[in-house]
């Protein structure tokens, strides 16, 4: 394809999950598809994110899981056999190479282009090859952004000579640095600085509020006790100021806080929040500017584009910036372009099928942790601000007799949000071991609209943790449906 200009139906930027996803739906609406990329196909939650991370984490909740058990603690007294975890995470991201996913494009039909893509104005993409040619590409129906985010790194002087590591070095990682500081307190932060305690590291927290501050507080607050029981120092209120490797850039990294603390550690890891990955797409091309993030309408057009052809799905529209989400968008956004290439009206509706509801409503996320977090929907703060009456129904897992089958001791807490005027669950926070499979059970709950009163007849099975659910309703039913 080198050298040549070929139209498409739709081009696709970005082949991470968003863009596969998209030009798997595309091309199954009978339009023909190509997608370009500049790294590995599959992006950075194969390789440097959700799979990766998580094969550092699974050893880590397995053994905590297991010094619960009675009869098991002897066996997993012992420590973590790190060059066996390293070989599972280097499994798991499939050691880097991404034959499997150009075998799965070709598939399903999906022309595959690799390379530097830039927009060149209205419907035109250009591609610089790795080989040092140029290909020029047409969309007829549309172009799709779906090129994700990098680290935001913060402006510090120096940092750059420092050589910090992000997720990417971190999930990558060849060795289990001795000293470990973990700047920022979100998801990124927690689970990293849990795998590397759990590895053997001595971790630092520098935290400028607090953790996992956009969920419920108490999740933040029962992670925070778990870290510090585990042996984290954990510091809050601390913003870092200063950057310094020792020794002419090969010692130790020397990190100074606003109050005059300083923490000295062999790495020092960002987890700062992410950047809209559209700094060298061409968007200056079009009337947009680069880096920008790329806000969108209900169906994924980037409205500044009077024409419609530009959608931006995913991570980049900064609407919900996580892989399952962008995986979701991708399915209504390929199947939005497949029915206005055909002239077909859009089911836009509250949870239609070209509908985003979940994006806003229904959001569910897992953070790997020990204790595990698993959310769906607002916090009841959230839900209060969006102008929801809500009753606020709390209960402790540790009561649960599935939850004292499965590890002596068991810490964990439940909360769910019921909006009083549908009386129906809006939102859900679980914290504890095991949680994470509570999840879709309420995200079902919450996309169903399911009335409180049917939920009772949801029984769940003895003795599982889920009869969580049975003492969530009861306790609301005994406050007499106003729980707070």
């Amino acid at each position: 394809m080198n050298g040549t200009s070929p139209a498409y139906d739709v081009v696709v930027l970005g082949a991470g999950p968003t863009g596969e996803n998209l030009a798997d739906r595309t091309r199954a609406a009978g339009l023909t598809t190509v997608i370009v990329e500049n790294e590995l196909l599959g992006g950075e939650c194969s390789f440097w994110a959700c799979e990766p991370s998580k094969a550092l984490l699974r050893p880590v909740l397995a053994r905590a899981d297991a010094r619960r058990v009675p009869g098991l603690r002897r066996a997993v007294e012992g420590p973590l056999d790190v060059p066996a975890v390293f070989e599972h995470r280097d499994a798991m991201a499939a050691h880097w190479q991404d034959a499997d996913q150009v075998e799965w494009l070709d598939s399903v039909s999906v022309d595959l282009v690799r390379g530097h893509a830039r927009l060149n104005g209205p419907r035109q993409v250009v591609v610089d090859t790795p080989d040092g040619e140029r290909v020029e590409l047409t969309a007829r129906h549309a172009v799709a952004v779906c090129t994700g985010t990098v680290t935001a790194l913060p402006d510090l002087p120096g940092l750059a000579e420092v050589r910090p590591w992000t997720n990417r070095q971190a999930t990558a990682a060849r060795r289990v640095p001795d000293r470990l500081a973990v700047v920022g307190g979100g998801v990124v932060a927690v689970e990293m600085a849990t795998a590397f305690r759990a590895l053997g590291s001595e971790v630092t927290m520098l935290v400028r509020g607090a953790l996992l501050g956009r969920m419920e507080p108490f999740a933040g607050e029962m992670v925070a006790d778990a870290l510090r029981e585990a042996g984290v120092d954990v510091r809050f209120g601390r913003s870092v100021t200063g950057v310094e490797r020792e020794g002419g850039g090969d010692g130790p990294v020397r990190v100074t806080t606003d109050d005059g603390d300083t923490v000295v550690a062999d790495e020092v890891l960002f987890a700062t929040g992410r950047a809209p990955h559209t700094g060298d797409i061409g968007l200056e091309t079009v009337g947009l500017t680069p880096g920008d993030w790329l806000p969108v309408d209900g169906s994924f057009r980037v409205p500044e584009i009077s024409e419609g052809w530009l959608y931006a799905v995913g991570d980049v529209n900064h609407r919900a910036l996580m892989t399952h989400q962008g995986k979701y968008q991708a399915r209504i956004a390929g199947a939005v372009i497949g029915a206005r290439a055909k002239g077909e009206p859009l089911d836009d509706g509250m949870w239609g099928r070209h509908a985003p509801t979940a994006d806003s409503a229904a959001v569910p996320q897992v953070v790997f942790t020990e204790p595990e977090v698993a959310s769906v929907g607002p916090t009841a703060r959230e839900a209060q601000r969006a102008g929801l009456k809500v009753d606020v129904v709390d209960y402790d897992i540790g009561k649960i007799a599935g939850a004292v089958q499965y590890a002596e001791g068991y810490r964990g807490r439940a909360r769910v949000i019921v909006d009083t005027a549908r009386r129906n669950v809006v939102g859900a926070t679980f914290v504890g071991p095991g949680v994470q499979e509570l999840l879709y059970s309420a995200t079902v709950a919450v996309t169903s609209e399911v009335p409180v009163d049917r939920l009772w007849h949801a029984v769940p099975a003895f003795p599982t943790i889920s009869e969580v659910w049975l003492r969530i309703l009861e306790t609301y039913r005994d406050s007499d449906g106003t729980a707070a």
